[in-house]
């Protein structure tokens, strides 16, 4: 099922360049995900993964060419407006509220996404919609029994759990994580793969990873992102017998994957 076949892509990057002065970073991505799928980026450090997040996402802004949001062109948009639009993503760095409450993290998200905004009159605790999801978040990401607990004082994978909550409290329909397992035991990383399984479940997941063993057992389909160009998509077992991207990548981290 593509957008070729007349089905809409939840996301579509048409001859995406961006060019930091002269030094070319994003050389022409011509990229679908196609909806309700998880799709992995997979590439050498400096290929250009995080700057792709970024244009994606509206942190930077393209060079040239297109970025198509569920067949609307999103080119150009600050970051909260292609939030809006239903697009979140995570950080590489833990991104979260050290001093708030795990509860307190999470709320902010889901509040703004169920229509509340500020005003000094209202007291968030009677939201109880707000109240609601957040606590059926915690649940999804295992971290009920830490509500209360200050942010800051988290496990490293606790931290990362919290920032996917965080990621999918506002209901986005197409989520971008990048490389969430970064930093992890093996345990924690399977305990980590589990959460992303949950969350993107019914949604379209877009994810930069370089732990092989969790992109091949994640991923629909994955992408290969060398010198800021797609060298090639295909399924797992398709990319893992390209002889091309063996080359240009792969190589012993298919066979570490394998012994994992």
């Amino acid at each position: 099922m593509s957008a070729d076949a007349g089905v809409t892509a939840a996301l579509q990057l048409v001859e995406l360049h961006k060019r930091f002065g002269a030094t070319p970073i994003i050389r022409g991505v011509d990229l679908q995900v196609h909806k309700g799928e998880r799709h992995a980026v997979i590439g050498p450090n400096g290929a250009g993964k995080s700057t792709l997040f970024n244009l994606i996402s509206g942190r930077f802004a393209s060079t040239s060419g297109q970025i198509r949001l569920n067949g609307e062109d999103i080119t150009g948009l600050p970051p909260y407006a292609i939030n809006r639009r239903g697009l979140a993503r995570s950080f590489q760095v833990t991104n979260i509220f050290a001093r708030m409450s795990v509860f307190e993290n999470v709320r902010c998200g889901v509040l703004w996404s169920l229509g509340y905004r500020y005003a000094f009159w209202r007291r968030v605790a009677r939201a109880r919609d707000a109240t609601e999801r957040t606590e059926s978040i915690l649940e999804q990401i295992n971290l009920a029994n830490r509500r209360n607990a200050p942010a800051g004082v988290l496990s490293y994978a606790e931290q990362r759990a919290l920032e996917i909550g965080i990621t999918i409290a506002g209901g986005a329909d197409v989520i971008l994580l990048d490389e969430p397992t970064a930093g992890m035991s093996r345990s924690e990383t399977e305990q980590a793969v589990a959460l992303i399984r949950r969350v993107s479940e019914g949604k379209t997941l877009l994810i930069v990873e370089h732990d092989m063993s969790v992109v091949f057992d994640l991923a629909d389909r994955i992408s290969v992102l060398v010198y800021g160009q797609v060298i090639a998509t295909g399924t797992p077992p398709a990319i893992r017998a390209n002889a091309e991207v063996q080359k240009a990548y792969l190589g012993s981290a298919v066979e570490e994957a394998d012994h994992a």
